[in-house]
């Protein structure tokens, strides 16, 4: 705790002197970021009350002064308002010991250290200071870095401190100047070093992605020590309502900002009509993202750490807040992350849109949506080129009576997805986590079946997504794959050693070139080449298989560089991308494209659909196994040679799957982790896609799920239900055990969901 007082001016009390005065409250507020304090000093013989003055010129307790303090001395985004340390980001970054340091057996010579932090080269100046530091501490370089004393390992991440030691040159070095040899030097130490220039950095302003990346491998977040994450300066927290400061009101959940809102009373007259105004307008606000369930959020919630689900259901809300009309409106699958209970309160704000003149239009796969929507039209009858007709429209009888729409067999009982006829028994392995407190985890302990495919259920917001995936997904990788992995708070993870590996089947893009497709990423697309390369006519002509690659030179066409189209980037205006003209969208040059493999070209090969793909390479037994495996998830209708970044995020999921279905090795037992898997899949498709994920268990591996859909979760041999509400009042394990176990616990809203979808 520290209190620094600057003066800023003196001054007589005399004619004459508005202008200094003037100038130095000026200054004074500047300094003192916004605040400031004066001392009347009198002549010896005279007295006077100087607390009367105080009392209506500031705090007559500490003689403090305030300035009139504006909005954007409360905001993160102003200099006037953020935290000078930070930035108005409320995290700094540190360096972490276990990244510096990820493999503590090797030794500080045979490079320890990650070699972005520090690399030993005895003919380096980096080297020539850890040779001589070591020749000082005798500190042994060849020792393993775990063996290394706490005293040693301190002196070589936080240096000397000052004390300086000779410079000295190893034998097998390079000789060095002379006039350096004894020179007296001091170290400053690895981690003192790189704070220094991440400081630095962050002085300059301006963003570097090099420099980032550089950080990010030696660096980890931490709260900002100065603002402990308020992003403001401390200055500001001084100013509250009701002890109330801005930091806390954004730390409070939806539901109790409102409470407080409403029960701000004693706002001084002379701002009593706008202050009420502005009150009355944050809680119809606030009220409006309670009715779409997202009470458990508050203000200070970072946007990159909102589900796309959530997004989606704020901007929802700005729009119904500002009351137009005769607006049309588009959502593509707002149910996207959404509980069956919290989804009943989407529907109910949709309808609210509707219900003030406006035009709705939403793609959506939900069951409970569908049903509530006025006008249905059924586009099909099957995906890609086998779509593209409106199968049947009008209200939701007329779906559910006709015997060509897909969605109105399933949502007429006429078609299902089943229930298992038995669930899997369980071969009594567990993975345990005990004490998981990661965000709104309250300190619960988790016991999951291995070799079972198993759900993660509950509310929007419950800590599903904390307990998989920053916990157990980020705690297994970081023993499997990488020790520099910071997990999720939690006291232990036990029964690992029952697991091979964990991979985590997410949404995120297979690539972001348009080079990257389904058939390079599963790996066949090499096989197809070399079948090419095989040809008569790719012999005579001494093609090889890499001519049949469009990512190196000789058989792309060099006007695209192998990609079919030609990007042009415009300052202030998205990219323009045009068919190649030389290639017209081949990829290839015309000597390669004369070869043929029954008949087709390479490029005619990659614009052929999986599911005829399937077909023409009948005979050719790996390429038809993983074509063959893509299909049966329901993506037959993709190109064989896709481009990476047009897939959607369950297209590119779902290829993920097939890659790790078409590898399947028996003796493994590898964790699968899956993110709702269901995200943009009919009634129909999540049948193939629970299909595969039986593959995947029934060859001795264990699938976990997070899923609102009930016809997912009623197939599953075990459930562990969170919640019951999100955020605050979530976080605790409500129910484990068979779905038809967690249909019997009253407490859970999944129980009672699922008991009416069973019955």
């Amino acid at each position: 705790i520290y209190d620094i007082q600057v003066i800023v001016d003196k001054f007589y009390i005399k004619k004459d002197i508005d202008k200094q005065v003037l100038a130095a409250l000026d200054h004074a507020m500047i300094v003192g970021e916004g605040f400031m304090r004066f001392q009347v000093v009198l002549p010896e013989d005279e007295d006077a009350e100087l607390e009367e003055l105080m009392e209506d010129f500031g705090c007559p307790e500490h003689g403090v002064l305030m300035c009139q303090l504006g909005p954007h001395h409360f905001t993160f985004n102003e200099p006037t308002g953020a935290c000078v340390t930070c930035s108005g980001l409320g995290t700094y970054l540190q360096v972490h010991p276990n990244l510096l340091v990820p493999d503590k057996t090797r030794s500080i010579a045979d490079g320890a250290f990650v070699k972005q932090a520090f690399n030993y080269e005895p003919d380096r100046w980096d080297g020539r200071m850890m040779y001589s530091l070591a020749q000082h501490y005798n500190i042994d370089l060849d020792m393993p870095f775990g063996d290394l004393s706490e005293e040693i390992v301190d002196i070589v991440f936080y240096g000397t401190r000052g004390e300086e030691f000779p410079l000295c040159q190893a034998e097998d070095a390079k000789p060095m100047q002379k006039r350096h040899l004894g020179m007296p030097v001091r170290f400053d130490g690895i981690i003192t070093r790189i704070d220094r220039r991440y400081r630095h950095y962050r002085k300059q302003g301006e963003a570097h992605s090099g420099m980032e990346e550089y950080l990010r491998k030696v660096m980890v977040e931490h709260t900002c020590p100065d603002c402990h994450g308020a992003k403001l300066k401390r200055q500001r927290l001084l100013v509250t309502i009701d002890d109330i400061t801005i930091h806390d009101v954004g730390e409070l959940h939806l539901e109790q900002l409102r409470d407080f809102l409403s029960a701000i009373k004693d706002i001084p007259e002379k701002q009593r009509e706008a202050g009420e105004r502005v009150t009355r307008e944050l809680v119809t606000r606030i009220e409006l993202l309670l009715g779409i369930g997202l009470d458990y959020l508050n203000l200070n919630r970072r946007s990159a750490t909102l589900s796309g689900g959530e997004s989606q259901r704020i901007r929802l809300s700005t729009q119904i807040g500002s009351g137009l009309m005769g607006m049309l409106y588009v959502l593509d699958e707002p149910s996207i992350g959404l509980h069956p209970k919290d989804n009943e309160k989407m529907i109910e704000t949709l309808r609210k849109l509707r219900d003030i003149g406006n035009t709705v239009i939403v793609v959506e796969h939900d069951e409970s949506t569908i049903r509530a929507a006025d006008h249905i039209i059924e586009m099909g009858p099957g995906p890609g080129v086998h779509g593209g007709h409106v199968v049947v429209q009008g209200p939701f009888e007329k779906i559910i009576k006709s015997d060509d729409s897909l969605t109105g067999l399933y949502m007429s009982g006429k078609r299902e997805i089943p229930m298992p006829v038995e669930r899997r028994a369980m071969n009594g392995k567990f993975l345990s986590v005990t004490g998981a407190r990661e965000n709104n985890l309250q300190n619960i302990s988790v016991d999951i079946p291995l070799g079972a495919f198993i759900c993660i259920t509950g509310a929007s917001g419950s800590g599903k997504s904390t307990l998989l995936n920053e916990i157990i997904y980020k705690r297994l990788y970081s023993i499997y794959h990488d020790s520099r992995t910071l997990y999720g708070e939690h006291d232990e993870l036990e029964g690992h050693e029952h697991i091979s590996d964990v991979i985590n089947i997410d949404q995120s893009p297979i690539g972001r070139s348009p080079r990257s497709n389904p058939a390079t990423y599963i790996g066949f697309y090499d096989n197809i080449r070399k079948l090419f390369a095989s040809t008569p006519a790719a012999e005579v002509r001494g093609f090889t298989a890499s001519r049949f690659s469009f990512n190196v030179k000789g058989g792309r066409c060099e006007e695209c560089r192998g990609e079919g189209t030609i990007t042009t980037q415009l300052h202030f205006m998205p990219d323009v991308e045009v068919m190649c003209p030389t290639c017209k969208g081949a990829r290839y040059n015309e000597d390669t494209l004369e070869v043929t493999y029954n008949d087709k070209n390479i490029s005619e090969i990659l614009e052929m659909s999986i599911e005829e793909g399937v077909e023409f390479f009948i005979d050719q037994r790996l390429i038809n196994h993983k074509l063959g495996v893509l299909n049966e998830l329901g993506l037959g209708y993709l190109k064989i040679g896709h481009p990476a970044p047009i897939l959607s995020g369950g297209e590119a999921q779902r290829v993920k799957l097939a890659n790790e279905l078409s590898k399947l090795k028996r003796g493994k037992h590898n964790l699968y982790i899956l993110d709702e898997p269901t995200t943009g899949l009919h009634l129909a498709d999540i049948q193939k896609l629970l299909d595969s994920i039986g593959r995947l268990v029934d060859s001795g591996h264990t699938v976990i799920v997070i899923e609102h859909h009930l016809d997912v979760i009623k197939t599953a041999d075990y459930v562990i239900d969170l919640g019951p509400e999100g955020g605050h009042k979530g976080g605790q394990v409500l129910a484990q055990g068979t779905p038809e176990e967690i249909a019997k616990v009253r407490k859970s809203f999944t129980g009672r969901f699922l008991k009416e979808h069973l019955a």
